[in-house]
């Protein structure tokens, strides 16, 4: 695609000696600030190209970083060169297309705004505002309209990408969804293959699905935005917290979902998640988010409530829902990142879950959530499902197609010599919990994977994963090898890799 208008500005190049360029290193997770020979800061397609080329005839490593909301080194450790994607930001409807464009630098919070405004739409993204679109959705992203709407990538009609071939020129190509597209296997491979492996995102194109061939009015090519958002929460304190009721509680929430995660299910408009903090922390929430314009909301919301903490003998400290404009939960920043500006270095590991935990990991995490004095470590569960698993495994590079929620273990802190014990303890809980199958989770009946935009590069470290099973195919199970053969036709000098890229095919 052909860069048109006046560039806003750039190519901007910040080397060591600018003013500007300690800014330029950090991004959300302070445990990697980056130290290239330059950032490059871009804002048209051509000038992505003309980077790239530039890197790779210098024989000069290069990542690419939009939000910056990586969780590992992935555009730290070894770059020599770091595309700034972030004035990128550029979100319209194409008629030529027939799809809302988004350039791969804006953020969540600016896209929801943008869609809203102009269409009174949206997409079904992640609930972060500041995150950046360039490597959620080529992730797989997903967020609290996923169980109505299904996941992100399924919106993803086209993509454009700046690859390089093997003389080592890069050039743009614009990959869609259509069968016959001789790209289509490279759209395929944005579809949840993860960011950093196949070339550099410029932008996306998002159409719904099941939107007629013909239709061109916009308002009608992706699904209607809530107009109302209901949310609620019920929290219980660790000073009156037993174990019993902790295990009850875990029990009631990974049962419901069981139950509840069909794409025809009543509550597949309902978002739940259960947040638990260390014991030094402020205690257990289970929480709720749900359109306020969908039948019997507040009836769906109440009874999730009642049936998640049936048999829980502790009162909670407080309850409530509330409700607001959409605009107010999706891209303001009441909703932001983990941490304060002082408090960002953080640990995160994730698995896909088709059932709820047993009563021994139930054990286990309490265990852990409950020992010393203080502790960074939490506990996150977000219900996964419906919509989201009526599309096949293969469809799309991402494969949990079966999950009914997903678990992130997280730990949030600020002082850099807190770093090994923090992040050791966080490894150790995720091993325990996944003790019976190598301290990873495996894909099983219970187990099905990890989520590759919360990456964890222990998942190929053989001392915290004994499995046998490789990262890969936690990531990504079966689909790995058509993504390896997307790698070679479009990377096959392997310029864009960092510690879980897909690898060239051996």
């Amino acid at each position: 695609m052909t860069d048109t208008g006046t560039p806003a500005f750039g190519p901007a190049t910040i080397t060591a000696d600018d003013p500007r360029y300690p800014s330029m290193l950090l991004g959300t997770n302070h445990r990697f600030p980056a130290r290239p020979d330059y950032v490059r800061v871009v804002t048209t397609t051509d000038q992505v190209a003309a980077a790239v080329t530039e890197a790779v005839a210098a024989g000069k490593r290069i990542a690419v970083r939009s939000g910056g909301h990586g969780f590992e080194d992935f555009t730290a450790h070894g770059v020599e060169v770091l595309l700034d994607m972030s004035e990128m930001t550029a979100v319209g409807y194409d008629a030529a297309r027939g799809a809302f464009s988004i350039e791969a630098g804006a953020t969540l919070g600016h896209v929801y705004r943008t869609l809203f405004k102009g269409w009174g739409v949206t997409i079904p993204g992640g609930e972060c505002p500041e995150v950046g679109v360039g490597g959620h959705i080529v992730g797989g992203g997903y967020g609290p309209l996923s169980r109505s709407l299904g996941a992100v990538v399924d919106y993803l009609y086209a993509v454009e990408v700046v690859v390089v071939g093997e003389d080592g020129l890069a050039r743009a190509v614009v990959a869609t969804r259509e069968p016959g597209d001789p790209h289509h296997d490279l759209w395929w491979a944005h579809t949840g293959g993860g960011g950093g492996t196949f070339g550099v995102v410029t932008r996306y194109w998002m159409r719904s699905p099941d939107a007629a061939p013909d239709a061109t009015d916009p308002a009608a090519l992706l699904p209607k935005a809530p107009s109302r958002w209901r949310s609620g929460m019920v929290v219980w304190p660790w000073e009156t917290m037993t174990e019993e009721a902790f295990n009850r509680l875990q029990s009631n929430f990974g049962a419901w979902f069981e139950r509840n995660s069909g794409a025809d299910s009543p509550y597949a408009p309902l978002a739940g998640y259960f947040h638990g903090t260390h014991r030094s922390g402020f205690g257990l929430t289970v929480g709720a988010h749900i359109d306020d314009d969908v039948a019997d909301a507040e009836k769906l919301m109440t009874t999730f409530f009642e049936e998640v903490s049936a048999g829980v003998e502790i009162p909670p400290l407080f309850q409530n829902q509330q409700v607001n404009p959409w605009l107010y939960f999706s891209s303001y920043p009441n909703w932001g990142d983990p941490g304060d500006p002082f408090t960002r270095r953080i640990k995160i590991k994730a698995a896909y879950l088709r059932k709820g935990y047993s009563p021994e990991q139930t054990a286990t995490l309490y265990r852990h959530l409950t020992t010393g004095d203080a502790s960074p470590v939490q506990l996150i569960l977000i219900g996964y499902g419906g919509r989201v698993n009526t599309t096949a495994p293969h469809a799309t590079a991402a494969a949990q197609r079966d999950s009914v929620l997903k678990a992130a273990f997280m730990s949030v802190w600020g002082d850099e010599g807190a770093d090994q014990a923090n992040i050791r303890e966080l490894r150790e809980m995720y091993r325990d919990v996944y003790a019976a199958t190598g301290g990873v989770p495996v894909p099983n009946e219970a187990n099905d994977g990890s989520y590759i935009n919360y990456a964890d590069g222990d998942l190929a470290d053989p001392e915290w994963n004994t499995s046998g099973v490789p990262w890969h195919t936690l990531y990504y199970k079966d689909n790995y090898p058509r993504l390896q053969r997307v790698k070679k036709a479009y990377d096959p000098r392997d310029v864009f890799r960092h510690k879980l890229s897909v690898r060239l095919p051996g």
